[in-house]
């Protein structure tokens, strides 16, 4: 049941990877994430490229100086907003991971773990499901039917993800996803991923070792991203889905919509998916579904007027997240000055009493790091109320399910509905 009837816009912005400061245990894997700081590391990197701050005035309006105090961001803020800073709540550091928790998944029995781990449990079922496995070369990969490789995935975190590989000139995409489910089954990580493309020498060739002990395929150097061909499908750790709020609000009436990559990655039979990956397209969408119910969002119960009716909204900015892959620090501080630029439209779109509009993120990814993977940080949570009477500095949230709790709680449903999360008192 829900905590009564539904009603109000409230908005979520992921901006991928705008972490905030490194997690006690960001150091387990790469001592040097101790120091991970991807909002600070970005604002003075700007500044001394640049020498000019970046220009970020919405996002200071909204609380972020707040947060992490740094001489290039407003320390105050006029708008009625309440701010907090998340740990991450899920284990790593992982888009797939952070969005499931953030809108109630529980993944407290997600592990982070080498396939070589588990390597007796993915033979045994891989064993039972007709096939031949082979180590390749005495390592921690598998060589299924001589075709296919189980292995680490290299281009994530180490342990986050499982990939199960194979040329499409060998088999068809349908016989590499059916393996990838059977070795999903036994998988306590967040993803496999099943991954077919066209390489011109077999998939032993390309395999290599990847940090913290992991083997697995060097997908770039195999061709599979040039190629042409490529298919992917990305299998995520059992969950239940009914109990996340983008099914919870539209059961309850609301309409729904994902935007950029949250629109791959989020699961709502009901909502309406707009994939962007460039920010202005993400910014766009979203304003025009507030504004409108453009794309066709519906409106809510009894077809009232848009705005009147319930609506929920999740978007992903994904381009600050490529940014921080590709260590470049100037592309990440001119796409957040545009993603500043856009939540300033938002942010005078959501003005009526109801309407709440929560800026997070998904995890760090530090552009001068050092290396391209993310980094285990805190991450903002700030929250417009135009109908609030103050601005307010809350205590730190366990974890990112605290955000969809707290959305859940905008829209007047129950946040017990979710599998996880307690909401903020803002």
């Amino acid at each position: 049941m829900t905590g009564g009837t539904v009603a109000g816009r409230t908005l979520i912005v992921v901006v991928d990877g705008l972490g905030i400061g490194a997690m006690p245990d960001a150091g387990e894997l790469r001592p040097g994430d101790r120091a991970a700081d991807t909002l600070g590391h970005l604002l003075d990197h700007c500044r001394s490229e640049r020498g000019t701050a970046l220009r970020l005035p919405t996002l200071g309006a909204l609380g972020l100086g707040l947060l992490h105090p740094h001489p290039d961001l407003a320390g105050g803020t006029e708008l009625p907003v309440a701010v907090a800073r998340a740990g991450l709540g899920y284990p790593g550091a992982d888009t797939y991971a952070g969005h499931q928790t953030m809108t109630g998944a529980d993944f407290s029995q997600v592990t982070v773990a080498n396939l070589g781990r588990f390597l007796p449990e993915v033979t045994a079922a891989v064993e039972k499901a007709g096939h031949h496995v082979e180590l390749l070369d005495g390592r921690a990969l598998l060589v299924v039917d001589g075709r296919v490789l189980v292995h680490d995935n290299l281009e994530a975190d180490p342990g986050i993800n499982w990939n199960v590989s194979g040329r499409l000139q060998d088999l068809p995409f349908e016989e590499i996803l059916a393996l990838a489910r059977t070795v999903r089954a036994v998988a306590p990580v967040a993803r496999v991923i099943a991954v077919g493309g066209h390489a011109e020498r077999p998939l032993p060739a390309y395999v290599r070792p990847g940090d913290g002990g992991t083997v697995g395929l060097d997908t770039p150097a195999t061709g599979f991203y040039r190629n042409g061909g490529l298919q992917v499908q990305h299998l995520g750790a059992p969950m239940d889905h009914a109990r996340q709020l983008p099914e919870v609000a539209a059961r309850a009436g609301a309409a729904v919509a994902l935007v950029g990559k949250a629109a791959d990655i989020l699961s709502c039979d009901s909502a309406v998916r707009l994939p962007a990956v460039r920010t202005d397209e993400v910014l766009t969408h979203t304003l025009a579904v507030l504004r409108d119910r453009a794309h066709g969002v519906p409106d809510g119960p009894g077809s009232r007027r848009p705005g009147e009716g319930g609506l929920l909204v999740v978007a992903n900015v994904q381009e600050t997240d490529l940014a921080g892959h590709q260590q470049d620090a100037r592309r990440y501080g001119s796409v957040l000055e545009q993603v500043d630029s856009g939540l300033g439209a938002l942010v005078e779109e959501l003005c009526r009493p109801g309407d709440r509009l929560i800026v997070t993120a998904d995890h760090g990814n530090d552009p001068t790091i050092g290396h391209a993977c993310h980094t285990r940080e805190y991450v903002p949570v700030l929250i417009h109320r135009p109908d609030a009477a103050r601005t307010e500095v809350l205590a730190d949230a366990g974890g990112l399910a605290d955000v969809g709790a707290t959305a859940a709680r905008f829209l007047g449903l129950d946040p017990g509905e979710l599998a996880a999360g307690t909401p903020l008192r803002a």
